[in-house]
């Protein structure tokens, strides 16, 4: 004997009230079952049929949703699935917002300090280390070191100390290895510290 439906009782044997009755019925021509499942009727997707479970299941296997479409518009309508059917722009296309990026809490200030400090990001070092401080007198550099000026700074020393700018005097070329070894110490410091 077959399984009997909750709607083919008086009642249901559960609860022992007797049942609602569906709130829909099956759309299929010709069938009075309760509709529990309802399907698109376009592509739209904003009207729906209601059909039983086995007429969905009929249905669902015929329906195509890009039935009418050429293959063009199939092709852009997937494109624009990649980005949930959202207008997207170039990089840049938009122009610049200043808007975008305003602090209306002041927020940037609690977390990165005043706008007038130089260099917010560890390329700061303190004085407090005499190896350190020894190599920024080397490289006429005052604290906190900041990386453009560590640069700029070596890069005019070494042009003016290097042995072929000078004739070959031992004391210039000493001064220049000096330079080179304080260069290398504070940037190997600096790049430590940015990590």
């Amino acid at each position: 004997m077959g399984r009997r439906s909750k709607y083919e009782f008086p009642f249901n044997d559960l609860t022992g009230k007797t049942p609602v009755a569906p709130e829909h019925v099956c759309d299929k021509e010709g069938c009075n079952k309760p509709a529990e499942f309802r399907a698109p009727k376009d592509r739209t997707l904003s009207d729906y049929y209601w059909f039983c479970l086995e007429h969905v299941q009929e249905y669902n296997a015929q329906w195509d949703y890009y039935a009418g479409m050429t293959s063009d518009e199939i092709e852009e309508h997937l494109k624009q699935d990649v980005c949930w059917q959202r207008p997207t722009w170039k990089l840049g296309e938009r122009g610049f917002d200043p808007a975008m990026f305003a602090d209306p809490f002041d927020m940037k200030e609690q977390i990165f300090g005043s706008a007038k400090e130089e260099n917010f990001k560890a390329d700061k070092i303190p004085a407090s280390d005499p190896v350190i401080a020894a190599a920024a007198k080397v490289l006429e550099l005052d604290f906190p070191l900041q990386l453009e000026e560590v640069r700029t700074n070596y890069k005019r020393l070494a042009k003016t100390y290097h042995p072929d700018s000078h004739g070959g005097s031992k004391e210039l070329e000493e001064r220049f290895k000096d330079i080179t070894e304080a260069y290398r110490l504070i940037m190997s410091v600096l790049n430590a510290r940015k990590e």
